[in-house]
């Protein structure tokens, strides 16, 4: 019996992608494609998500490309830039689920602790959450057990009735590992499709 069900933010109730702002900055595809890849990396924007603070992360990679500064210094001054909205047919889901009562609802996020309060006004579904996990104020990120274990820890989360849903499967696996029903985001309607299956929705 599925008591509890934990949702990623990014790419899941949020869209967020750094091609919003960098198609503004750079304008040529392949150009922009190879910035990206390189310079502000996911590996070097996951540090932020762990606990290193926006300034520390963006002084050592203006050091380490110093040509690049302008670009790399937009990553974060320009941050809210990045962020396309709500994913409004998840959010829907979200809706149901809250409205209905059966679920406690929780969010696991790989998220800055600095740009997270940002969210929070924005959006005021993060507001509905049972609780909240944020990477950045606990200096742990997913997909590392740690973070997990923390979650379950701290919400008193029994996995084997628990689902964890992430568009990123790096993080479901460490999740299903750890006795959760593990669900790789792909779109709105097949995420419905799932929890139906589930009989949870």
């Amino acid at each position: 019996m599925i008591d509890t069900l934990v949702f990623d933010l990014g790419g899941v109730l949020i869209d967020w992608n750094p091609e919003y702002l960098y198609n503004k900055i750079i304008p040529d595809e392949k150009e922009r494609r190879w910035f990206l890849s390189n310079i502000t990396t996911p590996e070097w924007n996951e540090h932020q998500d762990a606990g290193r603070s926006l300034q520390e992360g963006t002084d050592w990679l203006v050091q380490k490309y110093p040509e690049h500064e302008a670009s790399i210094r937009a990553y974060y001054t320009r941050w809210t830039e990045m962020l396309g909205g709500p994913i409004h047919e998840t959010v829907e889901i979200f809706r149901e689920l809250k409205s209905r009562g059966k679920l406690k609802l929780y969010a696991l996020t790989n998220w800055s602790a600095e740009t997270f309060p940002v969210a929070l006004e924005l959006y005021d579904f993060l507001h509905w959450f049972d609780g909240r996990l944020v990477s950045g104020e606990e200096k742990i990120r997913k997909p590392f057990p740690e973070i997990y274990r923390l979650l379950i820890d701290r919400f008193g989360i029994e996995p084997a009735r628990a689902i964890y849903v992430d568009d990123n499967i790096r993080n479901v696996l460490p999740a299903r590992e750890l006795g959760f029903v593990g669900i790789q985001f792909r779109t709105p309607e097949l995420f419905r499709e799932e929890l139906q299956g589930l009989g949870v929705l």
